[in-house]
């Protein structure tokens, strides 16, 4: 079990001490949570980066219990977007409990929880989000200030040789030109890697370029999955179909716009997805 972040107990700052209560707190009440973010990442990649926030994800149907529990803990919790994220906050603490992402793609279910893997956070063993997730996730973020193409070439070249291929493929489903995308860059920053299946790209392009064009996809645009903010003006003011609104997506007009208005997190090291 891997041991992340966890200095002499001396030297823990009282930001890192208040996250540790929580998670102490959480697991005392059997909350069903799985850690992410910076702590899940330094895991998988042994990339350590300054956080500021800790990341939560659980199942939507546990959200409002894993807030109900923090409250229990001293936090304070809102929820920011109904459709995938609330905010747990304590001083100048702030937990994010996480149950999707903006766009309604890689939304939490029990398939996270049965591929999480163990780890010590803060010197607690909790469990970690699956490096399938993560890169299911972190695919997805291609804003103009947030890309987060180098976290997943990261995550193929440390774990691809562990990752269950068959089942992030399975993950990605209608979205595998994405993947292929990815998996592109990847062969073009490390050519010699050798961490990847060696025909897994080819059989993707295969599967997404020969396959009948449904002729309702010339209206649709996808590009508002990889940035709320950079193809507004398709959707908008040139007619197209926005893919995160049902029946393409698992978005309302409601939510959309919701999120559409909110303010971008400013960019750096801690800014949360902007999915």
């Amino acid at each position: 079990m891997a041991n992340l972040d966890m200095p002499a107990r001396s030297r823990i700052s009282p930001q890192a001490a208040a996250y540790r209560a929580a998670l102490q707190g959480l697991r005392e009440r059997s909350a069903p949570f799985l850690v992410g973010g910076t702590y899940a990442f330094t895991h998988y990649t042994e990339i350590a980066r300054p956080t500021k926030d800790l990341d939560l994800f659980v199942c939507r149907r546990d959200r409002d219990r894993v807030l109900a529990d923090l409250e229990s803990l001293g936090w304070r919790t809102h929820v920011a977007f109904e459709h995938w994220l609330a905010k747990a906050e304590r001083d100048d603490r702030v937990i994010d409990v996480i149950h999707g992402a903006g766009n309604g793609v890689a939304m939490v279910d029990d398939e996270w929880f049965a591929h999480a893997q163990p780890a010590l956070v803060l010197g607690l063993p909790v469990q970690l989000i699956p490096p399938e997730e993560m890169v299911w996730s972190k695919a997805f973020v291609m804003e103009k200030y947030r890309f987060d193409g180098a976290d997943v070439a990261h995550m193929f070249l440390r774990q691809g040789r562990r990752l269950d291929w068959e089942r992030l493929v399975r993950r990605f489903g209608p979205d595998a030109r994405v993947l292929l995308a990815h998996l592109v860059l990847f062969e073009y920053i490390y050519p010699s890697a050798h961490a990847v299946p060696d025909d897994l790209a080819l059989r993707l392009a295969q599967h997404v370029f020969e396959r009948d064009p449904d002729p309702a996809e010339r209206l649709l645009c996808r590009g508002v999955l990889l940035s709320r903010k950079q193809y507004r003006i398709d959707t908008d003011r040139w007619g197209l179909r926005d893919a995160r609104l049902g029946p393409d997506g698992s978005l309302s007009a409601a939510e959309i716009a919701e999120w559409n208005a909110a303010d971008p997190p400013p960019p750096g090291p801690d800014a949360e997805s902007e999915l």
